[in-house]
């Protein structure tokens, strides 16, 4: 049987994989992921462009409790700069 593969759009070299308002950030084989929900849009030129989103570090350790696997949030008010900082946040932990 032949394996398919399946492409995903990429930020910085890491997968982007959006779901609804929420968007995950990373290989769900690492450590962390990064998952940024869209809490509000406005309408420029016609297209819903995020205006509001919160960023949240994630463990993908399912042996941790559900409540303990975020370990760093944040808020900001655009999809670039919450790419930038979860850019950040998993490249420092890929470096320890």
């Amino acid at each position: 049987m032949a394996t398919k593969k399946c492409d995903f759009f990429t930020y910085k070299g890491l997968p982007l994989v959006r779901k609804g308002k929420e968007i995950y950030y990373g290989n769900m084989s690492d450590d962390y992921v990064v998952m940024i929900q869209i809490l509000s849009t406005e309408k420029i030129n016609g297209l819903d462009v995020a205006n509001r989103v919160r960023i949240f570090r994630i463990a993908t350790d399912e042996s941790i409790p559900p409540n303990e696997r975020i370990n760093k949030t944040a808020e900001k008010t655009s999809l670039y700069d919450a790419l930038d900082i979860a850019s950040a946040w998993l490249s420092d932990y890929i470096k320890k």
